[in-house]
Order: structure tokens, then sequence, then C-alpha cells
């Protein structure tokens, strides 16, 4: 294991108690956070209003790191208590009263995309389902679903079921020569594959904390292309959307930066939480968590292929992300035994198996052990 990897999974407690191959659920907590939970209560505890002047300042400044993580400039990332909540507060952006009017999708999103556009259609808005097959969407059929009548792609990078990963670039294209946007769900993308905002060209990508970032439960994120920041005037908004909040005078206007999506009082404290674990990223650099996450993925399906596993995810590296999905004769139950003997997995109609950055291969080969000895005795 790489240096700089090694020095990194010892700031992850829970890696001293469990074999946790589960980051595309949740991430492993830093033990950074423990510092700023005790920080956050002593403030409360001794409370002054201008406790605010410090958070005002925290979540600014946690909005900008992720931006420059992603590949974006300042005041493109504005972030909330989760990814719904801001795919919901953009869609009230748009008109869907005119022939450009459908939101092309994938019948492999996660739930919350599908029921957003559904909720939408009261107002207008025809949602395009596009079919995948054998657990990954086509490029070229999805591409052939988007045209003049599209105003939105909404699409996800890497499924959250199969772990299969999408090339963004010929939607993007395509998108862009019909005149549609692309928003893109990232959550299962964002610090397990490098992801740059600006050479991809996406018009919104969404994401949150606490999976592959190892970050807070409650918190989610969006990025705005700048360029497209004066032409939004979300319908669903609050006072942090305005261009001053803190004088706490009625607003004139939204804010110039992409605090123009937020809505009422921040969730300050999965910020600070979530600000700890994108250093550790950052730190490491994501080009070496990329590579460390196919040599682990790569074993995974290696060892399911050695003992006849059904390995649902693409074996191509560019069409894969972090977790592996695998499919064989009592593969549920096995998934709940697993876990009770303390080898974390998650389990969504296949058993997904998730490496990360603080994993070794000594780990993975050690999961693979035991999964293939539970299998053996489902079969028994």
């Amino acid at each position: 294991m790489d240096t700089t990897l090694a020095a990194v999974r010892a700031e992850f407690p829970l890696l001293e108690k469990c074999t946790y191959l589960n980051s595309n659920s949740t991430g492993a907590f830093p033990r950074g956070m423990d510092a700023v939970f005790q920080r956050y209560s002593q403030t409360l505890q001794n409370w002054r209003d201008e406790a605010w002047e410090g958070w005002w300042a925290d979540w600014l400044g946690y909005m900008d790191a992720v931006a420059r993580f992603i590949g974006g400039p300042p005041g493109s990332v504005v972030t909330d208590s989760n990814l719904t909540t801001l795919m919901g507060r953009l869609a009230t952006c748009f008109d869907y009263q005119g022939e450009r009017r459908r939101v092309v999708t994938t019948d492999l999103e996660f739930p919350t995309v599908p029921f957003i556009w559904k909720a939408f259609g009261r107002y207008g808005a025809e949602a395009v389902v596009v079919p995948t097959e054998n657990g990954r969407m086509d490029e070229e059929r999805l591409c052939a679903a988007i045209d003049e009548r599209t105003l939105l792609v909404s699409i996800t990078h890497a499924f959250s079921s199969t772990g299969a990963m999408l090339d963004l670039a010929p939607v993007v294209k395509r998108a862009h020569e019909v005149g549609a946007l692309v928003a893109v769900d990232a959550y299962q993308s964002v610090g397990a594959v490098p992801v740059d905002v600006e050479a991809l060209g996406v018009d919104f990508l969404l994401g949150g904390a606490h999976k592959w970032m190892c970050g807070s439960i409650e918190s989610g994120f969006l990025y705005v292309r700048p360029a497209l920041l004066p032409t939004l005037r979300p319908a669903a908004t609050g006072w942090m959307a305005g261009e001053n909040p803190l004088t706490f005078e009625p607003s004139r206007d939204w804010a110039n930066t992409a605090r123009r999506l937020a809505g009422g009082t921040p969730a300050v404290l999965p910020s600070q939480l979530s600000r700890v674990g994108l250093e550790l990223l950052a730190k490491v650099g994501m080009p070496t968590i990329r590579a460390h996450s196919l040599r682990c993925t790569a074993r995974v399906m290696e060892r399911a292929d050695e003992a006849g596993f059904t390995v649902v995810t693409p074996r191509k590296e560019s069409q894969r992300a972090g977790v592996v999905a695998l499919r064989f004769p009592g593969d549920a139950e096995v998934a709940k035994r697993m876990v009770a003997r303390g080898f974390i997995c998650s389990y969504r109609g296949m058993l997904r198996v998730a490496p990360h950055f603080y994993n070794t291969l000594e780990e993975v080969d050690r999961f693979m052990d035991a999964l293939v000895a539970e299998a053996r005795r489902q079969k028994a």
C-alpha cells in the first residue's frame, strides 16, 4: 500500500473494528470529526450571536473547497442538507410550459430523480426515461433521446446499483448541440473518480459528502456552471439565497454566486464535519485514490470470477466507478451474515463491495475469503 494511503488509513477508527468495504453506502468517518463536535458543543454551551461570523466563513469556505475539489471556481457550489433538496430547488428554476419541456433520464437513477421529475409533471415537465441494458447505459441510445424538445438531461455519472459509469462527454456534447442543459448526479463518483466539471462541460453537478467523500450524512452540494448563474431564479428559495442575508434586510435580488440556490438557515455542523474528510482526500489526491480503487475492484472481480459469482459491474476501467456488484444464489442472506461477522457491505438487489482509499488489498482478500465461504455454506 502507498505510504500516503497507509498514513491516511490511521485516521479512520472504524477500520480497527471491522473489515469495512461499504463506502458506496456510507464512507468511514475520520477521527478528526471529534474535534469539530467538541468545538461545536463548546460554542453552543457558551453561546453568543457572534458565533455566526465564524460559521458563515466556515460555510463559504467549505463550499469553495468542494468547488476546488471538483475543478470549479469559487462561488460555483452551494450546499444543503441533501441532494434531493438541491435538485428540487434547481427544478424550480425552469419553465415547463413551452415545447422545450422534456427531461431525459434513465431507468437506473437513484429513486429521488424520477420522483422529482414525476412531481414536476404537474407544471408541464415531461420525463423521458431511457432504458438501460445489463446494468449500464448505452451512450448512443441516450443521445438519440435528446432533441430540440429537451430542456434538461438529468443523469447519473455512476449508478449506485451496479457501479457502472457513464461517459458524459458525448451526452454533454449532444445536449448542448440542441440547446439542452445537463444535470449530473455524481454522488457515486466524486471522491472515488477524478471529476473536473470544467473539463466535462456539465451545467450542473450534484453530490454529497457522506459516501466517497468521508463527510457528514447531512451534506449535499450543487455545482452550477458560472455563466448560467444570472439566468437562475428559483421559485423555492430562502433568505440565504439573497445578496446579503446577514444584514437581515429584505433581499432585493439573489446572490451572484451559487448561493442563490441556497434556502434557509444553513446546516453549519455538516459542512464543518465534511471539511475533515475532504482535506484528507485532497491531501492524497484523486489520481492516487483512483489508481488504488481500480486495483482493489480488479481484485474483487478476479476473486469473484474464481468463485463463480456473476459480476454485474462493467470490467472496463473507464466504465466503472468504485463499487463492484455481485450476484449468486442466496446473495441477500449471505450479505446479512457477512455484516453480522464484521465484514461490512451492502445489498440493493445485488451484493455490493466498495473498497476505498483507506482499504488494503489484504482486506479485500480477507473479505472475499469470507464471502466465498459464506456463499458455499449457503449453497450446501
